[in-house]
């Protein structure tokens, strides 16, 4: 709207693009702002990529429940209503507060530390089982090439094992190593659906694209389309690190949501439209049995090395945002000081790196159907408070410098938030009793850490940061913590 500044609008854009890009840089361990430890544009990219979706694997449950009409307006019409309210609330509320930390910051500031804790423990919970899915996956796809890896017993252990070792090593290196790396995979792990598309073309019956599944199961079907286009907000965590945060940050989320809801919708058009099969026979991993249709056997080994790569992109994706939350909550001072130290050379949180390897690596050999719904769940509740944060401080903090702006004044900002709120209260009704126990358990135990904490600090058991206070210039004293205290435990 008029008057209202919004990314490329006018001069008053680049001053506070300016301002948030020097909070980011005073606020850089050892002052290397801009240095080679930072994210830049396109490693960003393809973190995001990584941490939402990593290529169109896992799409197939959409055809199967709903058949093919359904699932491409899902995939088209899905990112409108979910990934661009996720995307443009996370690009406002990570350039006016770029800290490490991201969601768990802002429900903090919005709400105080009560809620941020709460907050961290719902998004947390829910990343690391969703990690925790990608050593074993790997290890399911490898299995398919090597038998002994597929049976329970010491081969796939030791899959596990090394594809969590190999990747907590990368991540001590560096986010700008660990960014690079991801340009690599998302490049290798795309080509194939590229080539599929290509020589689809001339095979595509549109006709084909109308089928509609002789049974659906709505409810598989609306957690696919969840399940496979949320977590657009965890780059949020990691904000501290990035190179001039006001200008890049909303540049990465823009092309990071246009190239993944297109790696979703176009290797759905070129295989529904290609080749005449049941929705029934869609389950997972029939991508790769549909490019053998297609182009012959050779693509589809390729599209299953893909896949290879594509979980050691999306499990290294999850492990760095969910390090930097650690970072981000012991530098507000609702952790101990302890997981905000940093290596001395990489500059990585290299104990919060190596705790969320061991919790994931752990839950990595549970077979867990209900808690992976329960991280559903808890990845809900923890976008209401999201949501309702950003509402509270468009309220509470208008003057708030925000070098992106959502191009809508208040009652826009409700409306923007209205819709994908409602879905999230849909998933979470549809969830079963068990889902509901064991989400009770996960937020009372956030509900005693928090209070465990605060008892902690109270007593001197441990140090923490001390998270500033009040409203005037706590954000900027929050953005100089991060990381001022390397070695400092």
């Amino acid at each position: 709207m008029a008057g209202e500044a919004h990314l490329g609008a006018d001069a008053a854009d680049k001053d506070k693009n300016a301002d948030a890009d020097a909070v980011a840089v005073a606020a850089a361990p050892n002052g290397a702002g801009g240095g080679g430890h930072k994210l830049s544009l396109v490693p960003l990219i393809f973190l995001i990529f990584f941490e939402v979706a990593g290529g169109p694997y896992g799409a197939e449950p959409a055809v199967q429940s709903a058949g093919p009409l359904y699932a491409l307006l899902g995939f088209l019409i899905f990112p409108f209503i979910w990934a661009i309210p996720e995307s443009l609330v996370t690009a406002e509320l990570s350039t006016a507060l770029p800290g490490n930390g991201g969601f768990v910051l802002w429900a903090d500031r919005a709400f105080g530390p009560f809620s941020g804790s709460l907050m961290g423990t719902w998004k947390y919970v829910s990343g690391a089982i969703n990690g925790a899915a990608f050593p074993a996956l790997c290890a399911d796809y490898l299995g398919r090439v090597v038998p002994a890896v597929a049976d329970d017993g010491g081969p796939r252990v030791a899959t596990i094992v090394v594809f969590n070792v190999v990747l907590t090593v990368l991540n001590y290196t560096g986010l700008a190593v660990v960014g690079w790396t991801a340009v690599g995979l998302g490049l290798a792990s795309l080509s194939p659906f590229v080539l599929m598309s290509g020589i689809a073309l001339p095979k595509i019956r549109p006709r084909r694209w109308g089928g509609v599944a002789a049974e659906k199961d709505w409810k598989l079907f609306f957690n696919t389309l969840f399940w496979n286009l949320n977590y657009w907000d965890s780059v949020s965590t990691m904000a501290g690190e990035v190179e001039r945060p006001g200008k890049t940050l909303p540049k990465a989320l823009v092309s990071a949501v246009s190239m993944t809801s297109l790696g979703y919708l176009l290797p759905l058009m070129a295989a529904t439209g290609a080749i005449d099969v049941a929705p029934e026979d869609w389950g997972n991993g029939f991508f790769a049995d549909a490019a053998g249709m297609i182009a012959g056997r050779w693509l589809k080994y390729w599209i299953e090395v893909g896949a290879v790569l594509s979980s050691i992109g999306l499990y290294s994706a999850t492990l760095s945002s969910a390090a930097f939350q650690l970072l981000g909550m012991a530098d507000l001072g609702l952790l101990p000081r302890i997981f905000s130290v940093r290596a001395p050379v990489f500059n990585t949180p290299w104990v919060s790196i190596l705790a969320t390897s061991a919790i994931t690596l752990g839950m990595s050999f549970f077979s867990f159907n209900n808690i992976v719904a329960a991280a559903n769940f808890l990845y809900s509740l923890g976008m209401l408070l999201e949501f309702a944060s950003f509402i509270w401080l468009r309220i509470k903090r208008p003057e708030l410098s925000r070098p992106y702006r959502v191009p809508m004044r208040l009652p826009g900002a409700v409306a923007l938030c209205l819709v994908p709120s409602a879905f999230l209260v849909f998933v979470m009704a549809i969830a079963g009793w068990k889902v509901y126990a064991i989400s009770a358990a996960f937020t009372a135990a956030g509900v005693g850490v928090y209070y465990l904490m605060r008892f902690c600090k109270d007593r001197g058991c441990l140090r923490f940061s001390d998270g500033g206070g009040g409203d005037e210039g706590v954000e900027a004293a929050a953005f100089q913590r991060q990381g001022g205290r390397n070695g400092d435990v």
